[in-house]
């Protein structure tokens, strides 16, 4: 016994060592533990809170997508309604004195009406994945993070009062668009006989003639690039909204400078030009079926020059592209325009920046 207790003496400290050692293990382990759990935690709420945000993204394109169709009928109306090709048809029907002069109206109006709109569908998308990012990216931060609701950065009314600007682009916008193209395609085809025979690459060539008018301007002080088309300027804004703002017309103002800002961007100038240029192509491919060419042949120059037609032939067929443009069932134009991958990455930039917490 007494052994054993000179030799518990004589290993004091190392027992003493030791029983630290296992008890400073054993809390050590506890608190790595907690730590791996608190981690674990944490990127399982940073996984849920990237699905959600990534599930309402989608949700918010299906919404982009919807929008674009349904405000289609209203553009085509009010293109139709403004550049009337029909009644010069119903005109021509009765045989008048003055054919052939109404003949070459019917010509500027039919070019006019289909490349204003290719122009107004492209905006269209464009735009409105700009708007409802921007619109969905604050509903995120307003329903996931700002859980208070005491100070909502895009409340009901302010949703209403700022997506109805899309009516300048139907409006004031689309009447300044169509005078511009109808200068342009003045210019271009003003003086061409409509005996005269084309081949679908001259029409390509007359077709770049006019946007390259109608997107670079005419050397007047007049021009204005295509963003005017889009929004009114800042001015124009703050003169709508009366001189008295209310706290609401405040943030509707803030997001309209913020989209402002978003449409001047080259960024947006790129993507939109990507838009047209789609748009364009769409527009030949859908006419070379009318030259005896089969969809997708413009990829090869010597089908592309194979098969004229008269001016006068090209006219009616350009005249009834609208429709399809213009086409509130998803047609291959519009297709081609809500697939392009730089456009859904552009709308993902948008909604990111919109959606990040961050003081506004």
């Amino acid at each position: 016994m007494l052994a054993s207790w000179n030799s518990l003496q004589r290993n004091k400290k190392k027992l003493l060592f030791a029983g630290v050692f296992i008890g400073g293990g054993y809390f050590l382990s506890r608190y790595a533990q907690r730590k791996l759990q608190e981690i674990q935690d944490q990127e399982a709420t940073e996984y849920i809170t990237q699905a959600r945000r990534q599930y309402h993204f989608e949700s918010n394109q299906r919404t982009c997508n919807m929008t674009v169709l349904s405000m289609l009928p209203s553009l085509k109306e009010a293109i139709i309604i403004r550049l009337d090709a029909e009644s010069l048809t119903s005109l021509l029907k009765k045989r008048p004195a003055n054919k052939v002069e109404i003949w070459e109206d019917l010509k500027i109006i039919s070019f006019a009406r289909s490349v204003v709109a290719v122009y107004c569908t492209c905006m269209l998308v464009v735009l409105l994945r700009v708007q409802l990012n921007i619109i969905g990216g604050y509903l995120y931060l307003d329903n996931s993070v700002n859980k208070t609701g005491m100070v909502q950065f895009a409340p009901p009314d302010v949703q209403q009062q700022y997506l109805s600007s899309i009516q300048h682009l139907l409006g004031e916008g689309l009447n300044g668009l169509m005078t511009v193209v109808k200068r342009a395609v003045q210019d271009v085809l003003g003086g061409m006989s409509l005996k005269q025979h084309l081949s679908l690459q001259e029409l390509d060539q007359h077709l770049e003639g006019i946007r390259q008018r109608v997107e670079e301007g005419f050397g007047t002080p007049s021009d204005k690039p295509l963003s005017w088309y889009l929004m009114p300027d800042e001015e124009n804004t703050v003169e709508a909204q009366g001189c008295s703002l209310t706290g609401h017309d405040d943030i509707n103002l803030k997001l309209l400078n913020e989209t402002r800002d978003i449409l001047e961007s080259p960024d947006f100038t790129m993507v939109l030009r990507i838009c047209l240029s789609r748009g364009f192509s769409r527009f030949l491919d859908n006419m070379a079926e009318f030259f005896h060419l089969p969809e997708g042949c413009l990829e090869t120059s010597e089908s592309f020059t194979q098969g004229r037609l008269p001016l006068a032939k090209i006219i009616p067929i350009v005249n009834g592209q609208i429709h399809s443009i213009c086409s509130e069932i998803p047609s291959h134009f519009v297709q081609d325009l809500l697939l392009i991958d730089q456009v859904k990455k552009f709308a993902a930039n948008v909604y990111e920046t919109f959606s990040s917490p961050q003081e506004r």
